[in-house]
């Protein structure tokens, strides 16, 4: 632990030349890294004053130098408590730093400040990228971890796990009711050779994969569908993560929020919510750059690694044309109740998806049926969403014919995805999908 605060503060302390943290003004640099927090005020304000594509790096350089230099002050502030620090020879150097805005006299236990310290590296990570420090993010962060695994048999007390969260509650799971009957069933392949697999992107055709996730320490011996695994891996439930409010991102009531994980499980996922619009996602997250731990339960299918074919742009909707190639797959994190919806829409890549835990019900259209699935145009605020029908794909049938007359005649596939599973969606076809139980899911994007 010391030896990684002490790079940490040294990396934040002396700057070279090409930094591009250096294109903030003298003025503010003079304050880092002893005041950190006017400085992640200043950051903060800067990164919504600017589209996040078009903040200037130095910015969020500011925001992550500053926010590592408070967890830095934060951590060494709860380790003078401990009895490993008192002993340590760097102690008095330390404190002759002049540790910023706190004094080690603010009451903070072992948990408040391990709580505080966790959230201020992962707003950083959230809020500004995190602009060429991740290592230094997840040191810290994983220095964290390792201090709660050996702490005192007092904290560990403190630190356990609430009983029952072993498993989901199986209330979560939708009725049989709510289960739709598949009539359209897409082709299924048991663990097809690339070759194979290859051949069929020729055919611009969905394909469900069986028999090929076993492997994955995610499906057995490091298990996600464990809340209690869940809560371990993100620092007993106190990383963040942001939040999607509500049943679709379509609709009027749906909101985002940044709250921690173990928040996430008690209000979302270990009870049954029968409010759709209460329901919280998090969804299309890259979690696994951010809770790299988690990363090494999975692995990328070689599916991504294959030769795709030529791209059709006519397939795409405007805005995904303007999509750049991928040099790796995209992965993305999909976790939540039973309920939660990703609309009618399309995505530029090729996409497979695995589903680790639960269970979803998913639609694909392809893109020829595109004039009969009435996407969205540039709504208020100049947001293009014309890759997002405005179709509610399981709405009521009479509401779907008076609004949407041609729907009813748009041909589709669909099938229910179990754990184990994968999905290919291809190119620009477009996918609704709703979970029928607790459902974690990973998305693998590539073209």
């Amino acid at each position: 632990m010391q030896r990684v605060l002490e790079q940490t503060y040294s990396a934040i302390s002396v700057r070279d030349g090409s930094d591009p943290i250096n294109d903030c003004p003298a003025s503010v640099l003079a304050l880092l890294p002893a005041h950190p927090d006017p400085l992640i005020a200043l950051a903060h304000l800067k990164l919504h004053t600017f589209p996040f594509a078009s903040v200037p790096t130095c910015w969020r350089r500011l925001y992550t130098d500053a926010s590592l230099a408070k967890a830095v002050a934060l951590i060494e502030q709860g380790l003078v408590h401990s009895k490993d620090y008192a002993t340590s020879p760097s102690r008095s150097k330390r404190k002759r730093r002049g540790d910023p805005d706190q004094s080690p006299d603010d009451g903070l236990t072992e948990e408040p400040w391990i709580d505080e310290a966790a959230k201020v590296l992962d707003m950083a990570a959230i809020m500004a990228g995190p602009a060429g420090r991740e290592g230094m993010i997840e040191a810290l962060l994983s220095e964290l971890q390792s201090y709660l695994m050996r702490a005192a048999p007092s904290q560990k007390k403190r630190l356990r796990v609430d009983k029952g969260w072993d498993s989901f509650p199986v209330a979560q799971n939708m009725e049989l009711s709510d289960v739709p009957h598949i009539q359209h069933p897409i082709q299924s392949a048991a663990a097809p050779s690339m070759q194979a697999f290859e051949m069929h992107m020729k055919t611009a055709q969905p394909l469900c994969i069986k028999d090929v996730l076993a492997h994955w320490p995610a499906m057995h011996e490091r298990p996600w569908s464990s809340p209690a695994y869940l809560l371990d891996k993100t620092l007993g439930g106190r990383r963040l993560i942001p939040v999607e409010i509500g049943r679709s991102y379509t609709d009027v009531n749906w909101g985002q929020s940044i709250i921690t994980f173990r928040e996430f499980m008690e209000r979302y996922m270990m009870r049954q919510i029968t409010d759709p619009g209460k329901l919280g996602y998090l969804a299309q997250h890259d979690l696994f750059s951010q809770i790299p731990s988690l990363r090494n339960d999975i692995a990328i299918p070689d599916y991504c690694y294959t030769d795709s074919p030529p791209l059709k742009t006519s397939s795409l909707t405007a805005p995904e044309k303007l999509w750049n190639r991928l040099d790796e797959p995209l992965l993305n994190a999909w976790f939540g109740p039973a309920g939660t919806v990703s609309p009618l829409h399309t995505d530029p890549y090729h996409n497979i998806l695995c589903q680790v835990v639960g269970k979803k019900y998913i639609r694909l259209y392809s893109p020829s049926q595109t004039s009969k699935l009435y996407p969205r145009g540039v709504e208020d605020g100049g947001v293009d969403m014309s890759n997002t029908s405005e179709v509610d794909a399981e709405g009521a049938l009479n509401e779907l014919e008076a609004r949407y007359p041609l729907f009813r005649q748009a041909e589709y596939l669909e099938t229910i995805l179990s754990e184990g599973e994968c999905l290919y969606i291809p190119v620009g076809w477009w996918h609704y999908v709703r979970s029928l139980s607790v459902s974690f899911s990973v998305s693998f994007w590539w073209n």
